[in-house]
């Protein structure tokens, strides 16, 4: 995403001749997958600090870690593979919304955590990402809109793109925690608006959508699209009775609650993700019917990994339980290392999720600071703009890293930082 992040500036429709910031449109492809090809100077350094780790030279400390099987967890490994050796898998099954077994296991999974759910609510698809493809292509046409927070993680803008759909920024505001501010919201909702997203946790926020704006957006008459894949990773006790821990607390609104294996049991390889469709039958009945019909033109989720998905959800609760463990012990060992006294970095509030945003001093912009911490120091950080933070200076760092290592990266960041402010 580094390498071709498009700019936070409105897309160029299918339709439209307007180009994208930096991009060229080659004869016959269209406009839409038209994109920046020039790696920016963040992407060309880190190139560059690995081309010197392989002569020998100093090793990255990547404090940008996402992937969780390259992470170091433990995994029951017995178990996954024989879930995934199910002899079941070689018959083929076509059914759009996935095998009922599979369907059946999602509804009880969500039903440990409080919510009473059907199978026949549930989706299955091979990603969360493909889930918002479908959902965009069920409430949108070209040139409808969506609203979508900001600071959030960029590939809804490319998602939206893909399928001609205008995305609208919403802010999160922070004045000691975040918030959404739900007049904002409503002022941007106008009659080619076709739904709300909604990313709880958010990534990288950590925060949680309350009680009380689930409450105000229900009321706004456009359907709610919750991602929550990061909804079992709260960092610290629970002190927020406003937390909503899911959208399909909602009542009067049609809700899409996305979540997946990915996060769930941190098997991002296994390409299985679900949505639970939710609200008033008069909306989620055209919605199910319109849902069966783009699914079954796909068929994208794997017969394997459903037959497998009841134990691999619970072979998952070992690493799930060791994901808890680290990020909060990394978070313990953030806040030991910034809270020395006059240290100049300063930590945002958080809630949840696997990654903490750094407020760091504006005596450089945050892509002078990344460049720094990673030429100087060795040290890969997500500067704020990946995320369209509005202003300056932030550092996004993942609490997912490998304990010695995000040491090491916090330690030299915070270093680098106190000797240059």
């Amino acid at each position: 995403m580094y390498r071709q992040h498009v700019p936070s500036v409105p897309f160029a429709l299918a339709d439209s001749r307007e180009a994208v910031p930096g991009a060229s449109r080659a004869p016959g492809l269209s406009h839409r997958t038209a994109f920046d090809e020039q790696p920016n100077p963040l992407a060309l350094a880190l190139d560059r600090a690995h081309d010197e780790t392989r002569r020998g030279g100093r090793p990255v400390l990547d404090l940008t870690v996402a992937n969780p099987t390259t992470a170091g967890l433990p995994y029951d490994r017995e178990a996954i593979l024989t879930a995934l050796a199910d002899p079941r898998a070689l018959v083929y099954e076509p059914l759009p919304f996935g095998l009922p077994s599979a369907r059946a296991a999602v509804a009880e999974d969500h039903a440990a955590r409080g919510f009473s759910v059907r199978p026949e609510q549930v989706l299955l698809t091979a990603s969360t990402s493909e889930a918002y493809s479908f959902l965009f292509k069920l409430l949108c046409d070209p040139g409808d809109e969506l609203l979508a927070p900001a600071p959030s993680y960029p590939l809804f803008e490319h998602l939206a793109r893909f399928e001609s759909v205008k995305l609208v920024p919403y802010p999160l505001r922070y004045d000691g925690a975040w918030h959404l501010d739900v007049g904002e919201v409503r002022a941007r909702v106008t009659e080619r608006t076709r739904g709300i997203l909604l990313v709880s946790p958010n990534n990288p926020t950590g925060s949680y959508t309350k009680k009380g704006e689930l409450a105000a957006l229900e009321q706004l008459g456009v359907p709610l699209v919750s991602d929550e894949v990061f909804a079992g990773y709260p960092l610290g006790p629970d002190r927020d009775h406003d937390r909503a821990w899911s959208a399909l607390e909602a009542k009067d609104a049609l809700v899409f609650a996305l979540g997946g294996l990915s996060k769930a049991a941190a098997l991002p390889q296994m390409k299985l993700a679900w949505t639970v469709v939710q609200g008033p039958p008069a909306l989620t009945r055209p919605a199910l019917a319109r849902l069966e019909l783009i699914a079954d033109s796909f068929l994208s989720a794997g017969t394997p990994v459903q037959h497998a998905l009841p134990a691999l959800l619970e072979a998952g609760r070992l690493t799930e339980a060791t994901i808890r463990t680290r990020t909060r012990e990394n978070l313990a060992t953030l806040d030991d290392r910034l809270a020395r006294p006059g240290s100049p970095v300063s930590r945002l509030h958080l809630e949840g999720g696997w990654y903490a945003t750094l407020r760091l001093p504006r005596t450089q912009t945050e892509a002078e600071w990344s460049l720094r911490f990673l030429e100087a120091d060795g040290v890969h950080v997500h500067p704020g703009h990946f995320f369209d933070f509005e202003d300056e200076a932030y550092a996004v760092v993942s609490l997912l890293t490998p304990p010695d290592v995000f040491a090491d990266g916090i330690r030299r960041l915070a270093h680098r930082v106190e000797r240059e402010s």
